[in-house]
């Protein structure tokens, strides 16, 4: 079973046909308050209730992040600083290490293309 890590929307798509069809979509904690946040600011209610509905449904599983992954994430961010990758994103990186899933789900090409993960190298983003 492929496993997808994701960082998810802006305020325009939250989740594509083809990564709804994933058979399982991982979503790292810290992303929750990053996709709720940029979904409320732009007044995409509606969607924001259905993200967090299939976070609890099990739609999509909740990955808690670790200890070693914000260790990884803190090298991350130092390691790419002037890219601008964030703690949200590094923490993605850091999971999909972990986990060692190999594609992304993402609208954000500009971080995730150019990162090169420990464990592959480079993530196939989706959509």
């Amino acid at each position: 079973m492929p496993l997808h890590c994701a960082m998810i929307p802006t305020t325009n798509h939250v989740l594509s046909g083809s990564i709804r069809s994933a058979n399982w979509l991982v979503v790292p904690d810290l992303v929750i308050p990053e996709v709720t946040y940029l979904l409320a600011a732009g007044g995409q209610t509606n969607v924001e209730a259905g993200f967090l509905r299939s976070l609890a449904s099990g739609e999509m599983a909740v990955e808690h992040v670790i200890d070693a992954d914000l260790l990884r994430a803190a090298d991350l961010v130092e390691m790419y600083a002037d890219l601008g990758l964030g703690t949200v994103d590094a923490a993605v990186v850091a999971v999909a290490e972990r986990l060692a899933a190999t594609k992304v789900a993402t609208l954000d090409r500009r971080h995730f293309s150019v990162v090169r993960p420990a464990h592959i190298p480079g993530f196939e983003l989706l959509p």
